[in-house]
């Protein structure tokens, strides 16, 4: 009896002296969550793809890959669909928001976090963090009623009348185009941008700003040359960030862009991105076919969306590693 009580409280004791080390010693246990939340993450994109491709069957059947480069949108007589004037108008937005969102949030950024003394960077910052805070709904009212009418239009007249020459500024001016929707959407993305790329700068060690001052680098050569190299990985997701919501921002667009089919060259056009027309017809679709339609072009955004965060996503490893290198030579 002595003997299998013993057995019994070296067991016991064993179980609890691990169970012990496994809760003062979390590694595995806080491992095993992350690992677990990354999977739902990767299952819940998987999932979302899966089922836009389901439910896209009746679409990719009848129009194929002619869906991508098709000009055709009529739901209502001969019930052909095509995306390409959408996918043209979405890549043209984002890529307006991201030529006007990127130097301004830069600077921002870099004022904010090297520049502006403490009492001012502080209520700065805050400020416009705030902006990202502000619904997209109430940006496109105030595109609509006040940007639009006091900026963009009078910009499109101007930029028409001198340099109508080229083709992106050929046309009539409308008021509600590609351009409107595109500095609606760096407006919308700068926030974003600013407050993340601030943090980079801040993430920087003293002692970077301090060696390069000591060897009789300007404060302007010290920021150009050595920080923003330093934080160039960084900078570059804050401008991923960006690029995501600008390539799915649906409302403010919607309500600024015109929403028009016509393929035109000219960002005085009005037009249309994938997010607007999903926005705009989703609850018109009356027949299979129309809502299949949509949601392929769904599906595109998603697949367009996903493909170029990869591609900046390995730019910013490629820079990584190129950084990490410099450093160590």
């Amino acid at each position: 009896m002595d003997n299998e009580f013993n057995i019994q409280e070296q067991t016991s004791l064993s179980l609890s002296t691990r169970l012990a080390l496994f809760w003062r010693h979390g590694d595995q246990l806080f491992k095993a969550i992350i690992i677990i939340a990354a999977a739902l993450i990767i299952v819940l994109g998987t999932a979302i793809g899966y089922e836009l491709w389901i439910n896209s069957e009746l679409s990719r059947k009848a129009f194929g890959l002619s869906f991508l480069f098709s000009t055709r949108w009529d739901p209502a007589i001969d019930r052909m669909f095509g995306a390409f004037p959408f996918i043209q108008g979405t890549l043209v937005t984002s890529f307006i928001a991201l030529l006007f969102a990127v130097p301004i949030g830069l600077g921002v950024a870099i004022f904010l976090a090297e520049l502006a003394p403490t009492w001012l960077s502080r209520p700065l910052g805050l400020l416009v963090e705030l902006l990202a805070a502000v619904p997209s709904v109430v940006y496109g009212f105030w595109g609509l009623f006040a940007f639009i009418p006091f900026l963009v239009r009078p910009l499109s007249e101007s930029l028409n009348q001198h340099l109508g020459f080229l083709p992106i500024f050929q046309g009539p001016v409308f008021g509600p185009s590609r351009l409107a929707a595109g500095l609606i959407l760096a407006i919308m993305i700068l926030p974003t941008i600013s407050a993340v790329s601030r943090d980079v700068f801040r993430a920087i060690p003293v002692t970077q700003r301090e060696a390069s001052l000591a060897l009789g680098a300007t404060r302007w050569e010290t920021i150009s040359q050595v920080l923003v190299p330093y934080g160039l990985s960084g900078l570059l997701g804050a401008v991923i960030l960006g690029l995501g919501r600008a390539l799915g921002e649906t409302i403010a667009v919607t309500m600024v862009i015109g929403n028009n089919l016509d393929i035109s060259s000219s960002v005085l056009h009005p037009g249309y991105t994938m997010a607007s027309i999903i926005a705009n017809e989703f609850t018109e679709a009356t027949y299979d076919l129309y809502l299949h339609a949509l949601i392929e072009v769904a599906l595109i955004l998603f697949i367009v969306t996903l493909g170029m965060n990869m591609i900046a996503r390995l730019l910013v490893w490629r820079v990584s590693g190129k950084t990490k290198h410099e450093a160590r030579a």
